[in-house]
């Protein structure tokens, strides 16, 4: 069986919104009165970042626009940066126990440059044995296409894979290709969500590795 995770909110924790973002890069929140389709843009322009379709340089400049100004493009740069938070608890030893049952493990994330390097770093990310990102797939959750990419790539079906990923409609469309899909709460830990999921399935035995 393939196990595939999501990563923000699933094997790494992640910041949520752009106040939290300002404060884990140390930067002074401020009150910005957005123009009408303000979301919409910025939800367009994220979509074409982690679909590889614009660089670091021209995503921080054209968000900073998007914010008439009130935060640089430096300052957007750093909070960039600052949005991967770190991993949660017992994540390696999931991936470990998975490997050891004779699973393979794998990613399916949207992502973008400026935060896969840093993914890659990260120790239960680093093991898994297949790491597929948007920016590279040039594909984006939820678009069909990248399930389908997926599959191709592993020379798998949707019932060989389980799916862990914390936005609901990133779980229906997998649910809608035949993935054993479900819906973990990024707010709380996430590691005994999945194995409780997994054990559920006969997937992996009830006694694991600690990180």
């Amino acid at each position: 069986m393939v196990i595939c995770f999501d990563l923000g909110g699933v094997l790494v924790r992640i910041c949520r919104d752009w106040n939290e973002g300002c404060a884990a890069a140390g930067i002074d929140p401020r009150t910005h009165q957005p123009r009408p389709g303000h979301d919409e843009r910025a939800r367009a322009l994220i979509a074409r970042y982690q679909r590889g379709e614009v660089e670091c340089v021209g995503f921080q400049r054209e968000l900073s626009e998007l914010f008439d100004g009130l935060w640089t493009p430096d300052e957007v740069a750093r909070i960039d940066r600052a949005w991967i938070l770190g991993s949660y608890r017992g994540t390696v030893g999931l991936v470990d126990d998975l490997q050891a049952a004779g699973h393979r493990t794998a990613c399916l994330s949207n992502t973008s440059h400026s935060h896969w390097d840093m993914l890659l770093e990260d120790p239960a990310v680093s093991r898994l044995d297949v790491r597929h990102a948007s920016h590279i797939l040039r594909l984006h959750k939820p678009d069909s296409r990248i399930y389908e990419a997926f599959e191709a790539d592993l020379g798998v079906t949707g019932s060989e894979i389980v799916f862990f990923d914390d936005l609901q409609p990133n779980v229906d469309a997998a649910l809608e290709r035949g993935w054993d899909a479900i819906r973990i709460d990024h707010e709380t830990e996430t590691v005994p969500q999945m194995r409780a999921s997994l054990r559920t399935r006969g997937l992996l035995e009830s006694s694991g590795s600690a990180d």
